[in-house]
Parts: C-alpha cells; structure tokens; sequence
C-alpha cells in the first residue's frame, strides 16, 4: 500500500471500499507537471526561509528537475495505488532521494498545491485552446473567402428567408468562434496563479521567499505566478473553473449549432451539401448510407459539457469556506469537457476544408421567387411607394402567383401593373436574380 501525507492520528486502516471510492489518482495524475512545478517553488522557499539548507534544496531540486523531464516525456506514470498525485510525487521523491525528501512538505498544504495546479492546467489549456480557436477560425475565413460572391439560401425560422453568399454564411461562424477565442484570451487575462496559502491560513514561510522562488523559476513571468494574498479564499476557490467550463459552453453550443446546420444540408431533403467522407460513416445493414457521424457527435457531446458546468455550479453552491472534499469533484468535469473541446476543435478544422457545395441543387432552391420578396418590396420603394404600402403590395402578389400558380417573372404585365404601375416582366427578371439580391446588400461593411 503507498505511502499517505497524513495518518498520525488514526488508529484503524481505511475502509478499502471508501479507499478505493474517494482516490483520485486515476484521474488527477494528470496534473503531475503542475504538482512537480509546486514542489520545485516550494523547495526554494524554504531555502529562502532557512527551512532547508542549500545542500537539502539543491538534492531535491535536482530530483525534482529529474522528475518533472519524466513527467513531461511520459516516463512517470504513478502507482494505481497512490491516493492522488501529491502522494505520488512525495513517494517518489522519497524513493529518489530519501531523507531530504521528509522535508518536502513542510508548512505546505493539498489544500494550496491542488488550487495551484488546477489554475496552472487551465492556463496550459486555455493557451492551447486559443490556438485550435485561432486554427479554426483561418479556416472559416479562407474558405469563406472562396466563396464570397457565391449565392446561398439565408434562413430564417427554419424557412427559406433571403440570398445571402456562402461567404458570408461561413463568416458568421468565424465570428462565432473569433468571440469564444476572444473569452478564452479574457480569461487567461486575468487568471493569477497564486502559492503560499498552507491549508487555508499561509504559513510562517515569508511571502517575499515565495516571490523569489517564483523569481528564480520563471523570470518572464508567464504564467503569473504570485505570492496568495488571501488564503482562505485561494482554496476555497473554483470560480476560474466555473469561468473556464463556461467559456467552453458558449464554444459548444457554436459547434453544435454548426453541426445541426451542416446535418440537415447534407440530407436528401437540402442535399445543399457533401460533407468530407473521412468525418462520416456508413451503415452495418444500409450500403447507401452516409451519416454525418462526427456533426452528430459534436451535437451529441453538448450535452455533456454543459453538464460538467451545472455539476460544478451545484456542487459548489452551498459548500462553507474553505476546503471541502466535495471540491475533488471539480477536476473531471473539467479534464473531460477540456479533452473533448480539444478534439472537436482539430477535427473541425480538418473538416471544414472538405465541404463541397452542392451547386446544382443550390441553384434549383434559388429559383425559389419567395426569396426575392423583400427585393421587389425595395424595387416599389425605389419607386416612390411607401415601404408599409410595397410589402402589403408584394404579399398580394406573392398570394397571387400561389393561387394562380403562376411564376411572378411569367405574370402578364398588365396584372402586374394592376398591382403597381412601376411593375413589369422585364423589371421582375432583373431584380429576381441571386447576384442583384448580393449586390443590393451594401449596409454590410466588406472587409
């Protein structure tokens, strides 16, 4: 059985089942680079307080530069037994180094290293989060670049509304996802990594000796690694968790709107769109099916990261100050929804390459003349009809193609003129187009 932090004061073994049930080490191993991090800061702190001297720090910081090259290479890989990554570190330390390593954990907390590490894991994927996001976002603009002048359906209600360009369809979810890049740099902004709070009070450790530890280890000061200026609050809190889950939420919920738009344009009723074949899949008994697998996953996975954000909101709504073991249950809704973000993420960027407009079938749905309703309205305003008037004006003539049957470009111009003296066949043709529909659009500013 590994090696506890704690145990002086108990009498009779764990409970094996509760053992079991509250180790964390499963799952918290992967703070392992943060945790060795902490030691090492905390080494030099209590050199700088003469609670080590510089033999003793200089052994375990040798083992813990050795330790952390095992960690960040994939070498260290702690014992199933270990009650979390702190315990692992410790044990390892002891079996590296031996006696110097008693002192270690002197006038230091879990309570202080697991605030530390969790903050230092979400700076690391906050970074790299904002660098698929920037990936990503290339790849909207580049493709919608292809397609600037390439006319598509524009959607509202889920029915058939106004021409838009394919472009600017794309655009909008780089805009989406250049927002979500924007709150995952805000949040990085202001995310301070703090050390020195002891379990929930500081220590007797100066905090000048933390200062210089975090001196010595980082002079660039990237991440901000800062002395705690309040204890209490620096292990009790999880709002930067909170905040993080929530910023991935809003990214979700981007990528599964994506994804729902890109599954009903590729079915046989759209048929706008054929989705790359490497992101979709066939069926075990249906040899013509191609299911847009990984929209759906995308989709699917919402559900699933916006839980791990209420979890944790429940969770910590009611907990006192400070520390409470509720708080264990923080990491895997945050390591989980990370891990997810940072797949779909890549495989986006990879996918979006690959979709290929349906051109044929674009064209047909653009002969729909109910697109085309708001720019005859503007052509009788253009005309001197009151707008209120050319939209009454247009409905009746939208109604009366439906009951007639008959297409507004092919209505006889004296039934046209009946409805507006300005109106004709030949001025109809001109403006029921998709490329005069683009061209009219000019409120929007074209970068």
């Amino acid at each position: 059985m590994a090696k506890k932090l704690w145990g002086g004061r108990f009498t009779k073994p764990t409970d094996t089942v509760f053992e079991a049930f509250s180790r964390s080490i499963h799952y918290d191993s992967v703070l392992a680079e943060y945790d060795v991090i902490h030691s090492l800061l905390h080494v030099t702190a209590l050199r700088e307080a003469e609670l080590l001297n510089k033999d003793e720090a200089a052994i375990l910081l040798r083992a813990l530069d050795t330790l952390l090259d095992e960690v960040r290479s994939g070498k260290f890989i702690p014992d199933a037994d270990e009650e979390d990554i702190h315990s692992a570190v410790q044990n390892r330390l002891e079996q590296s180094v031996g006696k110097p390593a008693l002192k270690l954990h002197t006038l230091r907390s879990r309570n202080d290293q697991i605030a530390f590490d969790v903050k230092y894991y979400c700076f690391t994927k906050a970074l790299h989060s904002a660098e698929l996001l920037r990936k990503l976002v290339q790849a909207f603009e580049t493709y919608a670049k292809e397609h600037s002048l390439t006319p598509f359906i524009g959607y509202t209600h889920t029915q058939r509304a106004q021409i838009i360009s394919f472009g600017d369809y794309m655009l909008a979810y780089a805009s989406m996802f250049g927002r979500d890049r924007k709150r995952v740099l805000g949040f990085l902004d202001h995310l301070d990594i703090r050390i020195g709070a002891g379990a929930l009070a500081g220590s007797s450790i100066p905090y000048t000796a933390y200062e210089q530890a975090v001196k010595d280890f980082d002079p660039d000061g990237k991440p901000r690694i800062i002395a705690v200026e309040n204890a209490p609050e620096h292990v009790a809190d999880r709002d930067f968790v909170i905040e993080f889950l929530s910023v991935l939420s809003i990214l979700q919920m981007h990528l599964s709107r994506f994804a729902e738009d890109m599954i009903l344009y590729s079915t046989a009723e759209f048929d706008y769109l054929d989705l790359p074949e490497e992101f979709c899949t066939g069926s075990s008994l249906m040899p013509h099916k191609k299911n847009a697998d990984l929209m759906e996953l995308l989709r699917g996975y919402t559900g699933t990261i916006y839980g791990n954000l209420v979890s944790l909101l429940v969770t910590m709504k009611g907990l006192p100050l400070t520390y409470n073991r509720d708080m264990q249950l923080d990491k895997e809704p945050l390591f989980a929804g990370v891990e997810v973000l940072e797949k779909e993420l890549d495989m986006l960027t990879r996918f979006v390459p690959g979709i290929r407009l349906k051109r044929e079938k674009i064209d047909r749905a653009l002969e729909d003349e109910h697109l085309y309703g708001v720019e005859i309205a503007e052509y009788l305003v253009n005309n001197g009809l009151p707008f209120k008037e050319a939209h009454e004006v247009t409905g009746k003539l939208i109604r009366y193609s439906e009951d007639h049957d008959l297409l507004i470009k092919d209505t006889p111009a004296e039934i046209l003129n009946g409805f507006h003296r300005s109106l004709s066949p030949a001025a109809l043709r001109e403006i029921m187009t998709p490329e005069y529909a683009l061209r009219q659009k000019r409120s929007v500013k074209r970068t």
